[in-house]
């Protein structure tokens, strides 16, 4: 496994992490003995870095982390989590409840202190209260010794930009924006970079786009966007290969994005991720499946308010989306 720095913290983070969302049963039910073993198998293959929230599962995924972290010496990973989400139209990014989030997690994870702690999905709320009363309020919190390191979550390009231009933070993470479909988290690093602010690239299968599996329901994409990916993933299954190998060997190439997070109860499918991070990637498969994908490259959706939502490409306007639909 390659390790690389995450911005200015000095933790050196593997290239793949384990994302413990599958832990809180989000996308299907869990054998809970076996979703401990993926965390174990997780570890055993070098991924250091652990991340949850509080909103996978309503807590289910903290605390089963701490039925397996109390049994491992705290000094071998590094543990990130997030406040703010705790319900999917449930948001408190007020200061009282950013003391009383992380005593919560603490606890449930058997922990003493967070490595990382993000506001979670920020885009949902008003920028300025995260500016002007949570993250101030976790830079109180850090003063005690409970969190490392601080920073924000999110969908959208827009709200990032803001965060890099207000607020001093350690380090961001961004999902579904630095995929085979989806590379617009790349064009960030720069301002990152100048500020000293690590990346941390989530989600490389875009909740199963790019993969050979059925679409969880609530999934945004729209069907023309669904059958592009599709045609992709039958290329590659017929070159005799696997669109979510390419997936996640694509997602962790640039080292400038220091990690990658992505997560499974399946103990075989985390071992399988990293077999794939040691294998080279084949640049003439990725070269046919990226130009098959084209037609929907940098697609996204809409989430969260509109102000923190980044502007439509022109390319997409003509698809018949209305506003606030998937585009």
């Amino acid at each position: 496994m390659q390790y690389r720095s995450l911005g200015q913290t000095g933790m050196e983070i593997s290239a793949l992490s384990f994302g413990a969302s599958s832990l809180g049963a989000e996308f299907r039910r869990i054998d809970i003995p076996e979703a401990l073993r993926a965390v174990q198998v997780a570890l055993d293959c070098g991924m250091n870095f652990i991340d949850t929230s509080p909103y996978y599962g309503r807590g289910l995924s903290e605390s089963l982390l701490g039925q397996i972290l109390n049994r491992i010496p705290r000094e071998s990973y590094y543990l990130g989590t997030k406040l703010g989400r705790y319900a999917p139209a449930h948001f408190d990014f007020s200061a009282r409840r950013v003391v009383e989030s992380v005593d919560v997690s603490l606890q449930r994870m058997k922990v003493d202190y967070l490595d990382v702690i993000l506001c979670h999905d920020v885009e949902f709320v008003d920028l300025d209260q995260i500016l002007e009363e949570t993250l101030p309020a976790l830079e109180r919190i850090r003063t005690q010794g409970k969190v490392r390191f601080i920073g924000v979550s999110g969908y959208p390009m827009k709200m990032f930009r803001y965060f890099l231009q207000h607020a001093d933070l350690d380090v961001i993470l961004s999902y579904n924006h630095y995929t085979l479909q989806n590379t617009m988290l790349i064009d960030l690093v720069p301002d990152c970079e100048r500020r000293g602010v690590g990346v941390m690239n989530a989600a490389p299968f875009s909740a199963r786009l790019l993969t050979t599996a059925p679409l969880p329901p609530w999934h945004k994409a729209p069907s023309w966007v669904r059958n592009v990916a599709a045609r992709a993933a039958e290329y590659a299954a017929e070159a005799g290969s696997d669109i979510a190998r390419l997936a996640v060997q694509y997602a962790i190439a640039p080292e400038s994005l220091t990690t990658c997070v992505t997560g499974s109860a399946n103990p075989e499918r985390v071992a399988q991720w990293c077999r794939w991070a040691e294998e080279p990637l084949d640049q003439h498969l990725l070269t046919e499946v990226l130009s098959i994908l084209e037609p929907i490259h940098n697609w996204f959706y809409l989430e969260g308010l509109p102000e923190n939502n980044d502007p439509l490409p022109e390319r997409y306007l003509s698809t018949g989306a209305a506003p606030g639909e998937s585009v």
